[in-house]
């Protein structure tokens, strides 16, 4: 039999790829379900089915590991939030996304309940300024009447996207649709329309 060769610099580099997106993914679902406290390493090392070591390796620990989730997440609620998307396009997507992966929303309400950090805290203003910023640049456009706070309204428009994970038994009662389903998302999106167009 031959020596072993060594794998070769693309295969390390897959490997290493898919150990962080096995990382990332057993991490979110630790994260969603236990929070940032109760969250233990261990536990997603084991979701991932990798060494405990590499979760230190990619990210520098369980709060490096959290923030580089935090930072995917909020990259996706910028995609969400496109600017040239009607507003109630804009309910509807981030409905249809909480429900589909209620796992993101889930870690925000965590993030609320059990913060994490001053790294984590010291972000979180600035990615809600920008946010304000785009309600405001709406209302510009006339999207939101004048009389109206930007910043209250993206407030209220937060708690209505969420609220098929956070008052799962209101959504239900509402839609008549389970509360982690399409059916329900496209229900409430379809209640809100009007309601977002009176904001005009």
């Amino acid at each position: 039999m031959g020596a072993r060769r060594a794998p070769s610099a693309d295969a390390r580099q897959r490997d290493a790829e898919r150990s962080r997106r096995l990382i990332l993914e057993a991490a979110l679902a630790e994260f969603a379900e236990r929070g940032f406290a109760g969250a233990r390493t261990s536990a997603i090392a084991r979701r991932a089915g990798v060494n405990a070591q590499l979760i230190s390796y990619y990210f520098d620990g369980k709060a490096g590991l959290y923030q580089e989730l935090t930072r995917q997440g909020r990259q996706g609620s910028d995609r969400l939030a496109d600017p040239d998307m009607p507003l109630d396009e804009v309910v509807a997507a981030f409905l249809r996304q909480n429900v589909a992966q209620r796992e993101w929303a889930r870690l925000l309400v965590w993030e609320a309940l059990s913060p994490v950090g001053d790294d984590a805290e010291a972000t979180a203003p600035a990615f809600f300024q920008d946010m304000i910023e785009g309600m405001r640049l709406r209302q510009e456009r006339g999207e939101l009447a004048p009389e109206l706070d930007p910043a209250a309204v993206l407030v209220v428009l937060f708690a209505a996207a969420f609220a098929p994970v956070v008052l799962p038994q209101l959504t239900a009662a509402v839609t008549g649709h389970a509360p982690d389903s399409d059916e329900a998302a496209d229900e409430l999106a379809a209640r809100l329309r009007p309601v977002i167009a009176r904001l005009r």
